[in-house]
């Protein structure tokens, strides 16, 4: 036997990574840009073509962009997520359109609800993060009744966001063995994730269009409530934070198709439809 066949790989402490994943998400405060993605849910929905009077689960929801618009289509929603502050933000934003939602603390990867419980299973820019991706797509996929659908809005991996992470995975790389949360922006990976309990799978590739003020001004925003950087640029330090932001301005630059001075910057992600067999 060689030595490299003696060598056994390290495994991932998956429960540590997701602590250091809720810390991360739990600082700033992402329901600031959140709230701009709405529109994301919106057609979300409209692709999933829900009917009132559904059930539909929202995993990883953060501050409710599916939730609301599921219950905006007069649908019985049930709202998880493993960070509360989100789900009080849901909470707050359903109050003052006055929905009545079902708000849940809840781990994607462990989700409290029996099989086949909802006829519809969402979860934008949310589910993609998690540590254990087979395991919560297993869940999600449990807790749909047969027939039912699941619908995702994951950022893929050549997209915008998908080279936000890539950028800050070369001042902080991700733990050895962890796969990267664009997988879920593949088809390759949601066949894998999902082919053996769907009857289809269908993805199509949309934009996001950010728009913010400026370049420094995305910057700012991002830094100061997009949990991941905001918590990156603090553990990074004066020097290499300063230059991991000066990475993102460049790719902000690059990215944007505005003229004159604003960014306009599409974002690329899958809009999702499984059906369950």
């Amino acid at each position: 036997m060689s030595v490299l066949e003696t060598i056994t790989p390290t495994r991932p402490d998956l429960a540590a990574i997701k602590m250091r994943q809720h810390d991360a998400w739990a600082s700033g405060d992402y329901a600031i840009i959140g709230a701009t993605l709405q529109i994301v849910g919106e057609n979300l929905c409209e692709a999933l073509d829900l009917r009132a009077g559904q059930r539909v689960l929202d995993v990883a929801a953060g501050n409710g962009n599916v939730t609301l618009a599921a219950a905006r289509r007069w649908c019985e929603v049930t709202s998880t997520d493993y960070v509360p502050v989100w789900l009080e933000r849901g909470r707050v934003r359903a109050a003052a359109e006055g929905w009545t939602i079902d708000f849940r603390e809840a781990d994607a990867e462990a989700l409290p609800f029996a099989d086949a419980s909802f006829d519809v299973v969402t979860s934008s820019f949310g589910v993609m993060f998690t540590p254990d991706q087979e395991r919560a797509a297993a869940e999600m996929l449990r807790v749909c009744k047969s027939g039912g659908k699941i619908g995702l809005a994951n950022w893929t991996p050549d997209g915008f966001i998908g080279q936000v992470f890539k950028a800050l995975g070369k001042y902080l790389p991700p733990p050895a063995g962890t796969k990267s949360p664009a997988r879920w922006g593949t088809r390759e990976g949601l066949s894998d994730l999902f082919g053996a309990g769907a009857a289809s799978i269908n993805a199509e590739s949309k934009d996001f269009i950010f728009r913010y003020r400026s370049a420094a001004h995305f910057v700012d925003v991002f830094k100061d409530y997009y949990g991941p950087v905001h918590k990156a640029v603090a553990a990074l330090g004066d020097n290499k934070g300063r230059l991991f932001l000066a990475d993102l301005v460049a790719l902000i630059e690059r990215h944007n198709t505005a003229r004159d001075g604003t960014v306009v910057l599409p974002g690329e992600y899958f809009e999702v439809v499984i059906v369950k067999s």
